[in-house]
């Protein structure tokens, strides 16, 4: 999505980062960022509203709340599932020719 105006943050990286932002998850300098564009942007502006209201309504229907050991292992298996497919996208060596080139891992 794009209103067709300029803006520092293009429409589409905004609306992926919405639900962080609205549950205050990015840091101070993302969160001013999707502020300054929700402040400029109609479109996103609406699509925030929306959002805000289907988070209420999950939240009204949903009034457990999950346990943080739970959002941790689903982040970890998460975390783990991506390493998996990255894994498994990877070229693997052929019988005696190079080995593929791995980029460096990334710490935690």
């Amino acid at each position: 999505m794009s209103c067709g105006n300029h803006h520092d943050r293009h429409c589409d990286d905004v609306l992926v980062e919405l639900y962080r932002f609205i549950d205050h998850e990015l840091d101070e300098a993302s969160a001013t960022e999707i502020q300054q564009h929700l402040d400029e942007c109609g479109p996103c502006l609406r699509e925030h509203e929306l959002d805000m209201i289907v988070q209420r309504l999950v939240a009204r229907s949903c009034a457990d709340r999950a346990p943080e050991t739970l959002r941790d292992r689903v982040r970890l298996t998460l975390h783990q599932v991506v390493q998996l497919d990255i894994q498994v996208d990877r070229p693997q060596a052929q019988p005696g020719g190079p080995l593929p080139w791995r980029p460096p891992p990334r710490s935690l």
